[in-house]
């Protein structure tokens, strides 16, 4: 499956860099190709030809701002969080998969979190609009977290070789 996809978060710097980075490995490993684009505050870096997305057979969008669609029209898109392409990207593209096969067009958004932890963001809703972005970010980072304390990238390479990749 050709796929073209978009990452972008308010500030552009880590975690989309680390969800485009994410959505290649797992696009290798699972035999797709794909071209991501990454959106931040400095602007689009490996920006999507006209060409590229006609090519496409589908789109993941895995984005927490708003990102146009408009040039993604009559293609399958799945949408999802940033968050989604860190540390679930399998789901999107089983999400993409699904909606190649089935031959729709549209946009489908996907819902990565359990409806455990929908409850009890609604039950701690009063108590997370008291913190601060930096105390929100830090708790949904660390229940984000496996047991094994490592996220996404590749775990083969140490956090000093990633962001050297990224920051050259």
């Amino acid at each position: 499956m050709n796929v073209v996809a978009v990452t972008s978060c308010p500030t552009g710097i880590a975690h989309s860099q680390m969800a485009a980075e994410n959505l290649e490995q797992t696009a290798e490993r699972l035999g797709h190709d794909i071209k991501v684009e990454v959106q931040g505050a400095m602007g689009a870096q490996n920006e999507l030809t006209a060409a590229e997305i006609e090519a496409a057979d589908a789109v993941i969008i895995a984005s927490d701002t708003s990102v146009s669609r408009d040039r993604f029209a009559n293609k399958p898109l799945v949408k999802g969080t940033v968050k989604d392409g860190v540390n679930d990207p399998e789901a999107l593209f089983e999400r993409a998969a699904e909606l190649v096969e089935e031959g729709e067009a549209g946009e489908v958004e996907v819902d990565a979190a359990d409806a455990s932890e929908s409850d009890a963001a609604a039950d701690a809703g009063d108590e997370e609009s008291e913190r601060s972005p930096e105390e929100t970010a830090t708790a949904e980072t660390t229940a984000a977290e496996p047991a094994s304390g490592r996220r996404g990238g590749d775990r083969e390479k140490g956090l000093f070789a990633r962001l050297k990749k990224l920051f050259s």
